[in-house]
Protein backbone atom coordinates (compact mmCIF):
# COMPACT_ATOMS: atom_id res chain seq x y z
CA UNK A 1 0.00 0.00 0.00
CA UNK A 2 1.06 3.49 -0.41
CA UNK A 3 0.59 4.09 -4.18
CA UNK A 4 -2.82 5.06 -5.89
CA UNK A 5 -4.77 2.19 -6.52
CA UNK A 6 -6.40 1.34 -9.40
CA UNK A 7 -9.92 1.80 -8.72
CA UNK A 8 -13.42 0.78 -10.30
CA UNK A 9 -16.46 3.47 -10.07
CA UNK A 10 -19.49 1.11 -8.96
CA UNK A 11 -21.68 4.58 -8.61
CA UNK A 12 -21.94 8.14 -9.21
CA UNK A 13 -24.48 11.00 -7.89
CA UNK A 14 -24.86 9.81 -4.84
CA UNK A 15 -25.49 12.42 -2.10
CA UNK A 16 -22.90 12.24 0.50
CA UNK A 17 -22.62 7.98 0.42
CA UNK A 18 -21.83 6.54 3.68
CA UNK A 19 -22.70 2.74 5.81
CA UNK A 20 -21.89 0.36 2.32
CA UNK A 21 -23.13 -3.16 3.07
CA UNK A 22 -21.89 -5.35 0.46
CA UNK A 23 -25.46 -7.87 -0.08
CA UNK A 24 -25.02 -11.76 -1.24
CA UNK A 25 -26.55 -11.13 -4.48
CA UNK A 26 -23.60 -8.49 -5.86
CA UNK A 27 -25.72 -5.31 -4.60
CA UNK A 28 -24.59 -2.92 -2.07
CA UNK A 29 -26.69 -0.80 0.01
CA UNK A 30 -25.43 2.45 0.70
CA UNK A 31 -26.95 5.61 3.18
CA UNK A 32 -27.54 8.46 1.66
CA UNK A 33 -27.30 10.87 4.35
CA UNK A 34 -27.99 14.94 2.86
CA UNK A 35 -31.10 12.91 0.84
CA UNK A 36 -31.89 11.11 3.82
CA UNK A 37 -31.97 7.37 2.14
CA UNK A 38 -31.21 3.76 2.54
CA UNK A 39 -30.52 3.45 -1.40
CA UNK A 40 -29.04 0.20 -3.38
CA UNK A 41 -27.00 0.60 -6.02
CA UNK A 42 -27.74 -2.51 -8.26
CA UNK A 43 -24.68 -4.58 -10.26
CA UNK A 44 -24.92 -2.31 -13.08
CA UNK A 45 -24.51 1.27 -11.57
CA UNK A 46 -28.21 1.81 -10.93
CA UNK A 47 -29.16 3.47 -7.63
CA UNK A 48 -32.70 2.79 -6.52
CA UNK A 49 -34.14 4.28 -2.87
CA UNK A 50 -34.88 1.28 -0.68
CA UNK A 51 -36.36 3.28 2.00
CA UNK A 52 -36.90 7.28 2.74
CA UNK A 53 -35.35 8.10 6.63
CA UNK A 54 -35.08 11.44 6.63
CA UNK A 55 -32.16 13.07 9.16
CA UNK A 56 -29.23 11.44 8.67
CA UNK A 57 -28.96 7.94 7.91
CA UNK A 58 -25.46 7.67 8.61
CA UNK A 59 -24.21 3.88 9.48
CA UNK A 60 -25.45 0.35 8.53
CA UNK A 61 -25.76 -3.21 9.15
CA UNK A 62 -28.01 -6.30 8.41
CA UNK A 63 -29.42 -7.57 11.27
CA UNK A 64 -30.35 -11.52 12.70
CA UNK A 65 -34.03 -11.06 10.78
CA UNK A 66 -32.70 -9.82 7.65
CA UNK A 67 -33.74 -5.81 8.02
CA UNK A 68 -31.03 -3.36 7.67
CA UNK A 69 -30.48 -1.42 10.88
CA UNK A 70 -29.08 2.46 10.57
CA UNK A 71 -27.67 4.85 12.78
CA UNK A 72 -29.79 8.16 12.08
CA UNK A 73 -27.66 11.17 13.36
CA UNK A 74 -30.72 13.60 12.84
CA UNK A 75 -29.32 15.87 10.10
CA UNK A 76 -26.79 17.93 9.46
CA UNK A 77 -26.67 21.60 7.34
CA UNK A 78 -24.59 21.03 4.34
CA UNK A 79 -22.00 23.07 2.78
CA UNK A 80 -21.59 23.56 -0.94
CA UNK A 81 -17.99 24.07 -2.01
CA UNK A 82 -17.10 24.23 -5.65
CA UNK A 83 -19.33 21.27 -6.68
CA UNK A 84 -19.02 19.27 -3.37
CA UNK A 85 -20.72 18.67 -0.68
CA UNK A 86 -19.86 19.08 3.17
CA UNK A 87 -21.78 17.91 6.57
CA UNK A 88 -22.05 21.23 8.60
CA UNK A 89 -23.55 21.90 12.21
CA UNK A 90 -26.45 20.01 13.68
CA UNK A 91 -29.56 20.98 10.78
CA UNK A 92 -32.22 23.75 12.13
CA UNK A 93 -34.45 20.55 11.65
CA UNK A 94 -32.84 18.27 12.91
CA UNK A 95 -35.06 15.46 14.17
CA UNK A 96 -33.25 13.85 17.23
CA UNK A 97 -30.55 10.63 16.91
CA UNK A 98 -32.23 7.51 16.93
CA UNK A 99 -31.65 3.90 15.87
CA UNK A 100 -34.02 3.02 12.88
CA UNK A 101 -34.84 -0.76 11.70
CA UNK A 102 -35.26 -0.92 7.84
CA UNK A 103 -37.28 -3.59 6.22
CA UNK A 104 -35.90 -4.34 2.69
CA UNK A 105 -38.39 -6.17 0.89
CA UNK A 106 -41.43 -3.00 1.96
CA UNK A 107 -38.99 0.34 2.68
CA UNK A 108 -40.88 0.21 5.79
CA UNK A 109 -38.65 2.11 8.72
CA UNK A 110 -38.75 1.65 12.52
CA UNK A 111 -37.74 3.79 14.80
CA UNK A 112 -36.01 1.07 17.40
CA UNK A 113 -34.48 3.47 20.20
CA UNK A 114 -34.06 7.36 20.66
CA UNK A 115 -32.65 7.02 24.46
CA UNK A 116 -31.09 4.89 26.48
CA UNK A 117 -31.52 5.42 30.65
CA UNK A 118 -32.75 8.81 29.92
CA UNK A 119 -29.82 9.96 28.08
CA UNK A 120 -31.07 10.63 24.41
CA UNK A 121 -29.38 9.87 21.09
CA UNK A 122 -27.79 12.68 19.41
CA UNK A 123 -26.54 11.64 16.66
CA UNK A 124 -25.83 7.93 16.31
CA UNK A 125 -22.86 6.97 13.85
CA UNK A 126 -21.93 3.50 13.10
CA UNK A 127 -22.89 -0.17 13.88
CA UNK A 128 -21.72 -3.74 14.18
CA UNK A 129 -23.57 -7.31 15.14
CA UNK A 130 -22.28 -9.33 17.53
CA UNK A 131 -22.59 -13.14 17.11
CA UNK A 132 -25.62 -13.58 19.39
CA UNK A 133 -27.40 -10.61 17.55
CA UNK A 134 -26.86 -7.91 19.60
CA UNK A 135 -25.12 -4.78 18.61
CA UNK A 136 -22.74 -1.74 19.05
CA UNK A 137 -22.83 1.39 18.18
CA UNK A 138 -21.16 4.79 18.34
CA UNK A 139 -23.15 7.78 18.92
CA UNK A 140 -20.44 10.70 17.24
CA UNK A 141 -22.89 13.55 18.41
CA UNK A 142 -24.07 16.70 17.07
CA UNK A 143 -22.10 19.80 16.26
CA UNK A 144 -23.45 23.93 17.24
CA UNK A 145 -21.98 27.25 16.57
CA UNK A 146 -20.22 27.53 19.55
CA UNK A 147 -20.18 23.95 21.44
CA UNK A 148 -20.68 20.09 20.77
CA UNK A 149 -22.09 17.11 22.80
CA UNK A 150 -19.98 14.69 25.06
CA UNK A 151 -21.10 11.20 23.94
CA UNK A 152 -19.90 7.30 23.82
CA UNK A 153 -20.87 4.10 22.61
CA UNK A 154 -23.73 1.70 23.40
CA UNK A 155 -25.04 -1.81 23.16
CA UNK A 156 -28.22 -2.82 22.55
CA UNK A 157 -30.65 -5.91 21.43
CA UNK A 158 -32.19 -6.52 18.20
CA UNK A 159 -35.43 -6.62 19.27
CA UNK A 160 -36.44 -3.31 21.03
CA UNK A 161 -35.69 -4.44 24.81
CA UNK A 162 -32.49 -3.63 25.87
CA UNK A 163 -30.17 -0.67 25.45
CA UNK A 164 -27.35 0.74 27.82
CA UNK A 165 -24.41 3.13 27.60
CA UNK A 166 -21.36 1.16 27.63
CA UNK A 167 -18.32 3.27 27.20
CA UNK A 168 -18.54 7.07 27.97
CA UNK A 169 -17.25 9.64 27.27
CA UNK A 170 -15.08 9.59 24.28
CA UNK A 171 -13.95 11.80 21.28
CA UNK A 172 -17.00 12.01 18.83
CA UNK A 173 -16.61 8.05 18.24
CA UNK A 174 -16.99 7.05 14.77
CA UNK A 175 -16.05 3.84 13.45
CA UNK A 176 -16.94 0.40 14.92
CA UNK A 177 -15.69 -3.11 14.94
CA UNK A 178 -15.20 -6.04 15.99
CA UNK A 179 -12.02 -8.67 16.40
CA UNK A 180 -12.59 -12.07 15.05
CA UNK A 181 -12.91 -13.91 18.30
CA UNK A 182 -15.37 -11.01 19.21
CA UNK A 183 -12.82 -10.64 22.38
CA UNK A 184 -12.06 -7.12 21.31
CA UNK A 185 -13.89 -4.22 20.39
CA UNK A 186 -12.68 -1.52 18.40
CA UNK A 187 -13.66 1.99 18.29
CA UNK A 188 -12.36 5.12 16.04
CA UNK A 189 -12.31 9.24 17.71
CA UNK A 190 -13.07 11.39 14.54
CA UNK A 191 -10.99 14.44 15.47
CA UNK A 192 -7.87 12.68 17.64
CA UNK A 193 -7.28 10.24 15.01
CA UNK A 194 -7.22 7.20 17.38
CA UNK A 195 -7.77 4.03 17.53
CA UNK A 196 -9.36 2.59 20.64
CA UNK A 197 -9.57 -1.48 21.75
CA UNK A 198 -11.60 -2.41 24.83
CA UNK A 199 -11.13 -5.90 25.75
CA UNK A 200 -14.84 -7.74 26.21
CA UNK A 201 -15.83 -10.95 28.64
CA UNK A 202 -18.98 -11.33 26.90
CA UNK A 203 -21.66 -9.94 24.68
CA UNK A 204 -22.36 -6.27 25.53
CA UNK A 205 -19.69 -6.44 28.75
CA UNK A 206 -16.44 -4.66 28.76
CA UNK A 207 -13.29 -6.97 30.21
CA UNK A 208 -11.21 -4.89 31.93
CA UNK A 209 -11.28 -1.46 34.14
CA UNK A 210 -8.66 1.19 33.67
CA UNK A 211 -7.16 3.09 36.47
CA UNK A 212 -8.03 6.82 35.21
CA UNK A 213 -11.53 5.71 33.91
CA UNK A 214 -13.88 2.64 33.94
CA UNK A 215 -13.70 1.51 30.61
CA UNK A 216 -10.98 -0.65 30.15
CA UNK A 217 -9.66 1.08 26.59
CA UNK A 218 -6.20 0.94 25.26
CA UNK A 219 -4.93 3.14 22.33
CA UNK A 220 -3.81 0.35 19.26
CA UNK A 221 -0.07 1.72 18.54
CA UNK A 222 1.81 2.45 16.86
CA UNK A 223 -0.40 5.22 14.81
CA UNK A 224 0.12 7.59 11.87
CA UNK A 225 1.53 10.46 11.86
CA UNK A 226 0.47 14.19 10.47
CA UNK A 227 -2.91 15.78 10.18
CA UNK A 228 -6.15 13.10 9.70
CA UNK A 229 -9.29 12.22 10.69
CA UNK A 230 -10.81 8.75 11.34
CA UNK A 231 -14.24 7.71 9.94
CA UNK A 232 -15.96 4.27 9.72
CA UNK A 233 -14.03 0.98 9.67
CA UNK A 234 -13.81 -2.64 9.08
CA UNK A 235 -12.28 -5.28 10.03
CA UNK A 236 -10.33 -7.80 7.73
CA UNK A 237 -9.62 -11.90 8.17
CA UNK A 238 -6.21 -10.82 9.76
CA UNK A 239 -8.02 -8.92 12.35
CA UNK A 240 -6.35 -5.77 11.07
CA UNK A 241 -8.55 -2.71 11.31
CA UNK A 242 -8.92 -0.79 7.90
CA UNK A 243 -10.08 2.75 8.81
CA UNK A 244 -11.76 4.66 6.15
CA UNK A 245 -9.41 8.38 6.84
CA UNK A 246 -10.28 11.97 5.93
CA UNK A 247 -8.51 15.47 5.37
CA UNK A 248 -5.44 13.54 3.45
CA UNK A 249 -8.22 11.24 1.91
CA UNK A 250 -7.48 6.84 2.05
CA UNK A 251 -7.73 3.97 4.36
CA UNK A 252 -5.64 3.46 7.30
CA UNK A 253 -4.77 -0.18 8.15
CA UNK A 254 -3.63 -0.47 11.71
CA UNK A 255 -2.69 -3.87 13.58
CA UNK A 256 -3.99 -4.18 17.01
CA UNK A 257 -1.45 -6.77 17.75
CA UNK A 258 1.30 -3.99 16.43
CA UNK A 259 3.28 -2.87 13.33
CA UNK A 260 3.88 -0.07 11.11
CA UNK A 261 0.45 1.40 9.82
CA UNK A 262 -0.39 1.56 6.06
CA UNK A 263 -1.97 3.68 3.91
CA UNK A 264 -4.08 3.82 0.58
CA UNK A 265 -4.61 6.98 -0.55
CA UNK A 266 -8.35 7.38 -2.41
CA UNK A 267 -8.78 10.27 -4.59
CA UNK A 268 -11.38 12.44 -2.41
CA UNK A 269 -10.54 14.07 0.86
CA UNK A 270 -13.65 12.48 2.12
CA UNK A 271 -13.09 8.93 2.11
CA UNK A 272 -15.74 7.92 5.00
CA UNK A 273 -16.43 4.16 4.98
CA UNK A 274 -15.30 0.88 3.89
CA UNK A 275 -16.56 -2.78 3.52
CA UNK A 276 -16.02 -6.30 2.12
CA UNK A 277 -17.79 -8.05 -0.46
CA UNK A 278 -17.80 -10.20 -3.69
CA UNK A 279 -16.16 -13.25 -3.83
CA UNK A 280 -14.10 -14.20 -0.41
CA UNK A 281 -14.68 -11.00 0.67
CA UNK A 282 -11.42 -9.95 -1.65
CA UNK A 283 -13.25 -7.05 -2.83
CA UNK A 284 -13.03 -3.67 -0.76
CA UNK A 285 -16.15 -1.34 -1.39
CA UNK A 286 -15.33 2.39 -0.69
CA UNK A 287 -17.62 5.78 -0.23
CA UNK A 288 -15.78 8.84 -1.29
CA UNK A 289 -18.14 11.21 -0.32
CA UNK A 290 -17.44 14.36 -1.16
CA UNK A 291 -17.31 13.35 -4.81
CA UNK A 292 -20.58 11.19 -4.75
CA UNK A 293 -18.92 8.05 -5.62
CA UNK A 294 -19.00 4.16 -4.83
CA UNK A 295 -15.67 2.82 -5.50
CA UNK A 296 -14.50 -0.54 -5.15
CA UNK A 297 -10.84 -2.31 -5.53
CA UNK A 298 -9.20 -5.45 -4.81
CA UNK A 299 -7.80 -5.47 -1.06
CA UNK A 300 -4.81 -7.17 -0.14
CA UNK A 301 -6.84 -8.96 2.65
CA UNK A 302 -10.05 -10.35 2.25
CA UNK A 303 -12.65 -8.74 4.67
CA UNK A 304 -13.87 -10.50 8.07
CA UNK A 305 -17.50 -12.14 7.09
CA UNK A 306 -19.67 -9.91 8.76
CA UNK A 307 -22.53 -11.90 11.40
CA UNK A 308 -25.89 -12.66 9.65
CA UNK A 309 -24.40 -10.97 6.16
CA UNK A 310 -21.94 -13.12 4.84
CA UNK A 311 -21.34 -16.06 7.32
Amino acid sequence: MGEAPDLNVVATGLMFPEGPVAMPDGTVLVVEIARGTLSRVTTDGRVEVVARTGGGPNGAAIGPDGKCYICNNGGFEWVERRGRIYPGDQADNYTGGRIERVDLDTGEVEVLYTEAGGVPLRGPNDIVFDATGGFWFTDHGKTRARERDRTGVFYAKADGSHIEEAIFPLEAPNGIGLAPNEDELYVAETPTGRLWAFPLSAPGKLAVERADRPDGGRLVLPARQGYFLFDSLAVDADGDVCIATIIDGGITVLSPTGGEPRFAPMPDRLTTNICFGGPNLETAYITLSATGQLVSMRWPTPGLPLNFLNR
